[in-house]
């Protein structure tokens, strides 16, 4: 029996197959205006890239903000949940996820077992978040998967010490002015957005191995700026991005 995962979030929309508790295959598009045709898009073009059909699927689970629009689904589920259970799939040794999404951070502690025992949450301010970075990439036109590598060249970050998009986006407007280089800039913001998001970890008392997921995960300048801010090193696997998708795969082996 084959059962999928949907995760619909702000910016990216990610389904999941599995089948006899292996993972066999993902797919990830942006999610656009409307999160249910993204449901269905990404679904069906996974369907289609493996060659199987709708018929074939025993259950789905939706996740992530869009979730409740996916009603197709046969149950939708939390992203805390499906983050924990996707991250103990991939790796069962994993006791902390950090995930930086679109629309929200989280950090969430999990048990042997991979159960929530505690999480916190950055769902009422942009910072911190994708979205934070996706505002300070257009200011400095840059393409937000050039981040990375345009802060791993800084020599002196630049101080940003707003905490708000808002002001943040205005700080970094004067510092291109006074013509302070992209790659301090840029490596700033990853310090500032490190700075939010180890607030968080504390606040639950993280514990390692820890597991860096969603789509920030690929920015190679923030997972730099975490690991300096924390102290460790960070997980991140091929399958970050997708791993909410995976979790609520794996639970909709359990309906």
């Amino acid at each position: 029996m084959i059962y999928a995962g949907i995760d619909i979030g702000s910016i990216t929309a990610k389904a999941a197959l599995i089948r006899n508790n292996q993972l066999i295959g993902t797919h990830v598009i942006l999610s656009g205006y409307n999160p249910l045709t993204a449901g269905i898009k990404v679904f069906e073009e996974l369907l289609e890239k493996l060659k199987l059909s709708k018929p074939a699927i025993t259950a789905i689970v939706s996740t992530g903000y869009g979730r409740n629009s996916v009603d197709f689904a046969d149950k939708a589920m939390t992203e805390i949940l499906c983050h924990g259970i996707g991250a103990h799939f991939i790796n069962p040794y994993i006791r902390g996820i950090i995930d930086v999404g679109g629309q929200d951070s989280k950090t969430i502690l999990l048990d042997t077992n991979g159960q929530v025992e505690d999480f916190a949450m950055n769902d009422k301010c942009a910072a911190g978040t994708g979205r934070f970075l996706e505002v300070m990439a257009r200011a400095l036109e840059v393409e937000l998967n050039q981040l990375g590598d345009f802060s791993l060249k800084a020599d002196k970050p630049s101080k940003i010490s707003s905490i708000c998009t808002v002001f943040a986006e205005s700080e970094v407007i004067s510092m291109i002015a006074r013509q302070e280089s992209r790659e301090n800039i840029i490596a700033g913001i990853h310090e500032s957005a490190a700075a939010r998001i180890a607030i968080l970890a504390a606040k639950i008392k993280i514990k390692q191995p820890v597991m860096m997921t969603g789509g920030a995960a690929k920015n190679k300048g923030l997972v730099a700026a975490l690991e300096k801010r924390l102290g460790f090193e960070l997980i991140v696997g091929n399958l970050a991005q997708e791993n909410g998708a995976v979790g609520a795969a794996v639970l909709a082996s359990r309906l």
